[in-house]
């Protein structure tokens, strides 16, 4: 069984904060999905004008619609290249509307036992209001996005474990999550 981390969660949870001093502290390589996405997305036949072009005209659903068959790719891609490490999704990675999409996902997870679900809070609306202040400076419409990625349940269905960030410094996130994890 794998032994890696896997760490997933909406935009702006500290999925990447985490996974660095999470890699620090096991002494792994730190893999992070934002890192990798445009590789494994562009060895697909990912478009640049037909995503600008989604964006445009149809904001920020059209684009996160446009990636989401290569969001799956790239999970099933950086999970085959990469082990004994701690990895960091990107937000989307990890929710699919699409069940067929969705499975596809989940059956690359199954095998791995340290899938954590950040969140800043149990109580959803308190998510949204802390993420939202979090991420002030994005556009209105990509905010709206992540709304989605707190409230559909895909990344609770595909999570072993939840550790709730809210009150809490990203060292003591990191050893909650290590206390919940089983990495030897």
């Amino acid at each position: 069984m794998p032994s890696d981390i896997i760490l997933i969660g909406p935009q702006g949870v500290g999925k990447s904060t985490i996974g660095e001093l999470l890699a620090q502290q096991l002494d792994l390589p730190q893999c992070s999905m934002d890192e990798h996405r445009w590789n494994y997305y562009n060895e697909i036949g990912y478009d640049d004008a037909i995503a600008k072009q989604k964006r445009e005209t149809e904001g920020a659903w059209g684009i996160i619609r446009y990636w989401k068959p290569f969001e799956v790719y790239a999970v099933e891609r950086l999970l085959s290249e990469h082990t004994n490490c701690v990895i960091d999704f990107g937000a989307g990675h990890s929710v699919y509307d699409d069940p067929l999409l969705f499975q596809r996902v989940k059956r690359a997870l199954a095998p791995y036992p340290n899938v954590v679900l950040l969140m800043p809070s149990p109580d959803l609306e308190e998510s949204l209001d802390i993420l939202n202040t979090r991420n002030h400076k994005l556009p209105e419409d990509i905010r709206r996005t992540n709304e989605h990625f707190v409230r559909y349940p895909s990344n609770c269905t595909l999570a072993k474990f939840t550790v709730y960030t809210k009150a809490k410094t990203p060292a003591e996130t990191c050893h909650e999550v290590l206390q919940v994890v089983n990495v030897s």
